[in-house]
């Protein structure tokens, strides 16, 4: 009777792959909601520890420090364990860490823990990734992977839809930990619900000798190192949005500080859209093709980042919104894209590596250009130059998937 039990449990769970992506979907979106949150409460924690711009933009470079460092052996380790025992690792990584920073007040500390925490929450995409890879097809995965991305920015938007208010009328520590302990909870609770697809654990685990001659493989992977390259430009970039949009509008437009958090929520949930959206567009429109759907999103956030640099500080809030919408859409909805990218230029049992690979690289960007987006904040005591380097990074952008695209040209890859 167990026996059959058992058999029922398993079947129900192999046929229902958006039941497993619901669980997915429920960590990401957590995991985000605790670490994107200093982001939008980037102002107080900077008030609160008397930081310069350029110190407010070293918070997200520590997350992402942390992620870069872990993404690579959690790569490694999802394919050799699976992801869902490091759904639950990573939740309690981010998670305590978080609890920990705060509890105290120095500025060196801080960038410790959140580093740490920054373990776990990069931990996390190679660990949901390679779920995706296995429970989906090519031509539902982008739809899919899409989905389970939106979980960041809308994780993010709800941290500045509902922490950001709160911190202003409780105080950021107290608000933080409760986030933080929610985190755990998630956590164990997708650990409990969430299943390996059968297939996940069907090929020969690397020796620690494979996985570093695969990781030397992965760079000498040419279309892989420069999607991971452009992904570095366009993650610091997001990440630069994401934590300069709320002093932008407050100081330079004069918005108060909570219309400033709505235009920051404003550019998370068009990120969700978008991490859905270019998905859904790539599988049904372009026929699973990725590399065209990022030339777009290049354009659109030279596009975005060359109007919020011109525009005047007369420029109201409600003229911002669609203005915001626009740049979110297009910069916080690229990563979807990115990760199938990664995930598809190599064979399945390969995809954890490849995409924390990729993240590794691509977190270089996030830790390098919002503390220099802020240096030239403070050196110029304005935003203009800051934006126009926005832009100038996407043509960087774009040479790099121009010389991806012949490239695969070449081999017969279409991608």
């Amino acid at each position: 009777m167990m026996q059959l039990y058992k058999t029922l449990t398993k079947q129900s769970f192999q046929s229902n792959p958006w039941k497993m992506l619901v669980w997915l979907l429920i960590a990401q979106i957590m995991v985000a909601f605790l670490g994107r949150s200093l982001g939008p409460l980037g102002v107080l924690i900077g008030e609160d520890f008397e930081l310069s711009k350029a110190q407010v933009g070293l918070l997200p470079s520590a997350l992402f420090i942390g992620q870069a460092l872990a993404s690579v052996p959690a790569g490694f380790m999802v394919d050799r364990l699976g992801s869902r025992i490091l759904l639950l690792c990573v939740a309690f990584c981010t998670g305590l860490s978080f609890m920990g920073l705060t509890l105290h007040s120095y500025y060196w500390l801080l960038l410790v823990l959140i580093g740490i925490g920054g373990v776990g929450y990069g931990a996390m995409h190679p660990t949901t990734n390679r779920g995706i890879v296995y429970w989906f097809e090519q031509k539902r995965r982008g739809t899919a992977m899409g989905i389970k991305q939106m979980g960041i920015t809308l994780g993010s938007a709800l941290a500045g839809l509902i922490l950001l208010p709160m911190a202003v009328t409780y105080g950021w520590r107290p608000v933080l930990f409760i986030a933080a302990v929610l985190l755990v909870g998630a956590g164990m609770l997708s650990y409990f619900q969430y299943r390996d697809h059968e297939q996940a654990g069907q090929h020969e685990k690397q020796s620690l000798k494979k996985f570093y001659a695969s990781l030397w493989s992965m760079t000498k992977n040419k279309p892989l190192l420069y999607v991971s390259l452009s992904a570095l430009c366009l993650n610091g970039s997001q990440m630069t949005l994401n934590t300069y949009i709320v002093f932008y509008s407050h100081e330079k437009l004069n918005i108060s500080l909570y219309l400033a958090g709505i235009l920051f929520v404003v550019s998370e949930v068009s990120g969700s859209l978008g991490r859905v959206g270019w998905g859904v567009i790539s599988d049904r429109f372009f026929d699973g093709r990725r590399i065209v759907i990022l030339l777009v999103i290049a354009v659109l956030t030279i596009l975005s980042s060359t109007t919020v640099a011109l525009v005047p500080e007369t420029t109201g809030f409600v003229t911002m919104i669609p203005i915001v919408a626009v740049f979110g859409f297009a910069i916080s909805g690229f990563n979807g894209i990115w990760m199938n990218v990664a995930s598809e230029l190599v064979p399945k049992e390969k995809s954890g590596l490849a995409t924390g690979f990729s993240i590794m690289l691509g977190s270089m960007g996030v830790i390098i250009i919002p503390p220099l987006f802020g240096l030239m904040v403070d050196v110029s005591g304005g935003y203009t130059v800051g934006w126009f380097t926005i832009a100038g990074l996407m043509i960087i952008v774009l040479s790099l998937l121009i010389a991806i695209s012949l490239h695969l040209k070449k081999t017969n890859h279409v991608l």
